[in-house]
């Protein structure tokens, strides 16, 4: 059963489908750390997501249609879970909810660096990552850039540096 929308506000409408706690990270996790997996979801949560808490998220970003799930081939057991074209049209948001973390808040470097690298590569670089996801999770042609590598590159340095 659909529930009520307390008003047609976009930024409302927004909130009450990724405003808690953990539908963002899930779909952060899914983007960045391309963690497909309910087990590599639930290992290797920087933050700690309980598991009954992860289920919830995963099958309401379901409902919700940010993600859509398939059968592991490697697996039939497993599912696997993908970003569909609303959730890589929020990589402009995560973006710039990033450059205001690095700006507003006691974010550290090693995890600040790719949200410095999507600020400073603007729209243009956005654009690029959100086609090598449409490529990832949408079957889309590979473009020639690879914003993933890049932004994982840059992590890796900031880790080991």
């Amino acid at each position: 059963m659909d529930k009520p929308i307390r008003s047609g506000c976009p930024i409302n409408l927004t909130l009450e489908t990724l405003g808690d706690r953990w539908s963002l990270i899930v779909i952060r996790d899914i983007m960045f750390g391309n963690r497909r997996h309910y087990r590599d979801l639930l290992n290797n949560s920087e933050e700690g997501i309980a598991s009954n808490i992860l289920a919830d998220r995963l099958r309401k970003l379901v409902e919700a249609g940010l993600l859509s799930t398939s059968p592991d081939p490697a697996h039939k057991q497993k599912t696997v879970y993908s970003l569909a074209e609303p959730a890589i049209q929020l990589v402009p948001l995560l973006a710039q909810m990033g450059a205001w973390g690095r700006r507003f808040t006691p974010a550290t470097r090693e995890l600040s660096i790719r949200a410095q690298l999507l600020e400073e590569g603007g729209p243009q670089m956005w654009a690029a990552f959100m086609a090598e996801l449409r490529s990832l999770h949408l079957g889309a042609e590979a473009p020639d850039r690879s914003v993933i590598r890049e932004l994982t590159d840059a992590y890796l340095a900031a880790l080991s540096g």
